[in-house]
């Protein structure tokens, strides 16, 4: 049989007449345990703390800041100045719902959902205010050598949710796929990740490349395409490899020519001397 049915036979004598005038409001409120208990969100992002309670009456609801035991609402009231902080509830519904407005991380910790009986009951909800933020897997400058590939990995960290979308820049442009050819992006939204694979670089891809997640910071790196030199952070690839031979030849003969010149010169020289 239903607990609020039992309540109810308690306070209804054998001769049917209640012992109150009303014996809907001599019922105990109750918690509903099963609804969400802990909740994350980004900076800047509205956090809804949904409470859930039976047998209300005529009772009220209010939502404490657990820290500091600072009053933040009763019933649809807001008793606190800062107006970020907002009860939403609707005629005849169980839940009272803690609206946070534009949430910052001292916004993070333990709100409390607590009911006016004698004595007082309440139930705690945990609030987590992250930064959501990219990062762009490697180091923050990347050497590639003329010819090979650009390859760059964005990762989105501390967030709830997946983004809704990875967007990369250079020189703070949008990447425009129109322009030139051989790019591709690969985003797993679930696993918070973005791949960007430019193939062939030319000098003209160096520059900054910029991973944008739609909620969260944006992570940098700088590209410099290369003729040739081989610093530590340079990415390798078969096309590099080959290209970086041909570099090499024409500087070898670029070396014979000016050795070639300069034995030229020198016979001049002599030439008019004699």
């Amino acid at each position: 049989m239903d607990l609020r049915v039992i309540f109810i036979y308690l306070f209804v004598p054998i001769g049917g007449v209640p012992t109150s005038d009303n014996p809907y409001w001599d019922l105990i409120p109750y918690f509903d345990n099963s609804t969400k208990r802990e909740y994350v969100t980004n900076v800047g992002q509205t956090a809804y703390l949904h409470c859930r309670v039976g047998n209300l009456g005529d009772r009220a609801v209010s939502w404490i800041r657990k820290r500091d035991l600072h009053i933040l609402t009763v019933g649809i009231l807001t008793y606190t100045n800062d107006q970020r902080f907002q009860s939403m509830h609707a005629d005849g519904s169980e839940e009272w719902i803690l609206k946070v407005t534009s949430p910052q991380i001292r916004d993070s910790g333990i709100y409390e959902c607590q009911i006016s009986t004698e004595p007082k009951i309440s139930l705690g909800f945990q609030l987590n205010v992250v930064v959501s933020k990219a990062i762009i897997l490697g180091n923050a400058e990347l050497h590639v050598r003329f010819g090979s590939d650009i390859n760059l990995t964005c990762i989105v960290t501390h967030t709830p949710d997946p983004p809704s979308f990875i967007y990369w820049y250079r020189e703070g442009k949008l990447i425009n796929y129109s322009q030139r050819g051989g790019i591709s992006v690969v985003t797993e939204k679930q696993t918070r990740t973005s791949r960007l694979l430019i193939s062939r670089a030319f000098p003209e891809d160096s520059g900054n490349y910029t991973c944008l997640p739609s909620a969260g910071e944006a992570a940098s790196v700088f590209v410099h395409v290369l003729l040739g030199e081989e610093p530590a952070a340079m990415q390798h690839g078969a096309a590099g490899g080959m290209m970086a031979t041909s570099v090499g030849l024409s500087n070898l003969f670029q070396r014979i020519k000016s050795m070639f010149d300069y034995c030229l010169l020198l016979l001049g020289i002599v030439y008019l001397i004699t």
